[in-house]
């Protein structure tokens, strides 16, 4: 075996990307097994496992350098996803590959694997609970060969629970008892390591497990160790099976499960633990309930109520209610002897009660619970509509705690008379008069503490709210500086002021964030019937405003267009085309774009941008689209930002006479003549004439390809002076010509004309009609067919 080991090291010697990957796997599994192997000394067996350890890390080095893959969704679902894997402090990253079997074996130091991951207990398992225990501590000791009773089933699965934490796991694995092993194990996708020739998991040697589970929107990898709650009494802490209670896997397969979902229970505890230490205070909100649902369940819609007691136990709540002699819901009485009877006015309510009928659950903490705290007071001006999709006119913070650990932040915004008048003049219900205030949220980045200009890929992003409070929890690490960053929604005033808290166990340090770039330049423009050309794909595009950027010395450059225009979808193209117009975007000549079209807002960024003069197009998704935006561009050394003129800008429009093209083959000419040598743009449009619209879908119709030419010189040596992009056209929309000159009919270079050639037959009559922009006059003749 390690003959064959080194013969993949020789071949991985001499590879490079992925065979060189492949190679190391390969190599690292050989190994490991050569250390499994009967009959070796326990040196050689320590010096494959070493070996074994070194290629898996140069396998994970040779793996971080391949290119990346294709993403699978946008750059802000993968912001998401990644920003989604932290949970009640734990990480569970999305799911990338198969561990190999090389992680499950024991270390060099043949120490046991053991996650650090707390369980919480129930109070009735603290009763019955002895110790933490191995598998070998709870079933064994065995002799060789009976490991395989704790991952093989008996006649069948017959899975039992005696104190209850969550009645789903068991019913779920109840529910699959016939696929979970076999021939077509769905265990085999879910729980690493697995044998797959015998279709059953396998024992881990360093008693680790992952496992494969899909939540917070993709699957991802859990991780856990193979202890287990051993009980000193005769009741069982976790899911057995009856015919055989050695059985291992469904109770690590359980361990998984409520390490990502019982934070329910774990929240629980701790809000009990707090209310007993009278370091939270609890009420309970109603949403809108109609009069019939409120004299049915004894709730009044739209009032609070206050929780008076906890327990635990049952997960009940013990709640005040003023408003109404009793709650009538079968599920509310306590059962006798869990809890002292409730006093008049009050009633136990469980939290699945609270979830069903409840829209709110606050929570007012004790701010004494943290050593530190910093408070930052501020105005802020309400953005304009054009920057409202944008954060760069939002508050933004950079906060640094130096130690570690939990950071809460909270937001408050102060009272102001004017909201009370808005609230006294508006009718409708409670939460209607608060959505008519407005509602804000806060943010949170991994951005070293920079201002930052889009909502993308927060590490925590909170709910907006409509109340005037809202509060943030982040996990930080010691000296790392994260962005904080007010959001809003239609708040109503103006200006307002706030006070923002911070709170934790360890020194911070909060200021307020700075800019990444150094210099910044801003340009108001719109989008306007003769100028909305729509994305590239569209032959209008050329006709988008455009801006001639000048960099003086090579920079970072960031771009930001938005827009007050909620339903436009917008984009920016930084193109190489020496600061002129841009017709359309070749992949050769687009130095940076702002990706998918986005509402609202787009931003682009580029490290570095070389000195030179570019051309910055601003798009919408559709042509026609109008509205107004402003470009912001911002850079580490200055720059210049100018609009450029359209290329019929300043020149004289000549109308062509409108002509009906047909079928194919059909060429038309028109003479084109100027009293000096001119500059002339020739642009086309079509349509299907009206005596003949009706009888055609023109959405079903093939596009009509034209080509239009401008040629000149005497009759018998005439050449192509310019012509439309690629040769050929769709009429459907704007065609337009290169620029070309115009030379006097009088001269020996022979007469210009236009030409225009119909290269498409079976379709409907299209009527075009057109115009010629020049820098002086020209006389153009009629269209004759040749």
């Amino acid at each position: 075996m390690e003959k064959r080991a080194k013969d993949v090291e020789s071949l991985l010697a001499a590879s490079t990307g992925q065979k060189a990957l492949d190679y190391a796997i390969q190599a690292a599994e050989l190994y490991m097994r050569a250390a499994a192997e009967k009959g070796i000394s326990k040196e050689d067996a320590a010096r494959f496992r070493r070996r074994c350890q070194q290629l898996i890390k140069f396998a994970e080095q040779l793996k971080a350098q391949l290119p990346a893959s294709p993403p699978s969704s946008s750059k802000n679902g993968l912001g998401l996803l990644q920003g989604a894997s932290r949970l009640h402090g734990n990480v569970y990253p999305p799911w990338s590959h198969d561990p190999l079997g090389a992680e499950f074996q024991l270390g060099p130091d043949l120490k046991p694997f053991v996650d650090d991951t707390v369980f919480p207990l129930s109070e009735d398992q603290v009763a019955n609970f002895l110790a933490w225990h191995r598998p070998h501590e709870l079933f064994g000791p065995f002799s060789a060969g009976q490991d395989d009773d704790l991952m093989t089933e008996s006649t069948r699965l017959d899975l039992v629970q005696d104190i209850t934490t969550d009645c789903s796991v068991v019913a779920s694995l109840s529910a699959a008892a016939k696929i979970w092993t076999g021939k077509h194990a769905v265990l085999s996708t879910i729980m690493h390591p697995f044998d797959h020739e015998r279709g059953r998991p396998k024992l881990s040697p360093s008693g680790k497990y992952i496992f494969r589970l899909n939540f917070n929107g993709c699957a991802r990898r859990v991780t856990i160790d193979d202890r287990l709650p051993a009980s000193g009494t005769d009741r069982a802490l976790f899911v057995i099976n009856r015919h055989n209670p050695c059985l291992l896997w469904p109770a690590l397969l359980e361990k998984a499960y409520l390490k990502v979902k019982d934070y329910t229970s774990r929240n629980l505890l701790r809000i009990k633990a707090a209310y007993e230490m009278e370091n939270v205070i609890i009420t309970l909100g109603t949403g809108h309930i109609s009069a019939e649902e409120g004299d049915v369940m004894g709730l009044i819609g739209e009032h609070d109520y206050a929780v008076q007691d906890i327990d635990s136990l049952s997960r009940k709540f013990l709640v005040k209610n003023p408003w109404r002699p009793k709650f009538d819901t079968p599920s509310s009485d306590l059962d006798s002897g869990s809890a002292n009877s409730p006093s008049a006015g009050t009633f136990w309510l469980s939290i699945e009660d609270i979830a069903q009928h409840f829209e709110s659950m606050y929570l007012n903490w004790n701010p004494a619970l943290f050593t530190h705290r910093k408070d930052h007071h501020f105005a802020w001006d309400i953005p304009t509509k054009d920057f409202a999709a944008s954060l760069v006119r939002n508050p933004q913070f950079s906060i640094v705690s130096q130690t570690g650990g939990v950071v809460w932040i909270l937001l408050s915004r102060h009272f102001a008379d004017a909201e009370l008048e808005i609230a006294r003049n508006k009718s409708g219900s409670l939460a209607a008069v608060a959505s008519q205030l407005g509602f804000m949220s806060i943010l949170v980045f991994d951005r070293q503490g920079y201002k930052v200009q889009l909502s993308d890929g927060p590490t925590y992003s909170g709910p907006l709210v409509d109340s005037p409070q809202t509060l943030a929890r982040i996990e930080s690490r010691a000296g790392k500086a994260y962005t904080v960053v007010i959001d809003q929604q239609d708040l109503a005033l103006a200006s307002y002021t706030f006070t923002l808290s911070f709170f934790s166990s360890g020194p911070i340090d909060v200021k307020e964030a700075e800019e990444k770039m150094r210099y910044f330049s801003e340009q108001q423009g719109a989008w306007n019937r003769r100028n909305a050309g729509g994305n590239s794909g569209c032959t209008t595009y050329f006709l988008n405003p455009q801006y001639k950027l000048s960099v003086s010395h090579a920079t970072p450059i960031s771009a930001l267009l938005a827009t007050g225009n909620k339903v436009v979808h917008v984009h920016i193209d930084l193109i190489w085309a020496r600061g002129k117009r841009a017709n359309t975007v070749r992949r050769k000549d687009l130095v940076v774009s702002s990706g998918e079209y986005r509402r609202g807002c787009a931003s682009a960024e580029l490290d570095v941008l070389e000195a030179g003069d570019y051309t910055l197009v601003c798009s919408t998704f559709e042509a026609q689209q109008t509205a107004d935006f402003t470009l912001r561009i911002g850079s580490m050394t200055p720059v210049t930002m100018e609009p450029i003129p359209a290329d019929t800008a300043g020149k004289l429009r000549t109308p062509l006479r409108p002509f009906t093209l047909r079928g194919e083959g059909q060429r038309w000419r028109a003479s084109i003549d100027a009293t000096w040598v001119t500059r002339a743009i020739a642009s086309f449009q079509s349509s299907i004439p009206s005596s003949e619209a009706l009888h055609y879908d023109t959405r079903s119709l093939p596009a009509l390809m034209v080509r239009i030419s401008i040629i000149g010189g005497p009759e018998s040596q005439s050449r192509i002076l310019a012509e439309s992009k690629g040769g050929v056209e769709d009429s459907g929309a704007v065609i337009r010509s290169p620029e070309f000159d115009i030379e006097p009919s009088s001269t020996s270079h022979g007469r210009t004309y236009l030409v225009v050639e119909s290269l498409w037959e079976h379709r409907a009559a299209q009527e075009l009609c057109g115009d010629i922009f020049s820098d002086s006059p020209i006389q153009i003749g009629d269209w004759e067919a040749f």
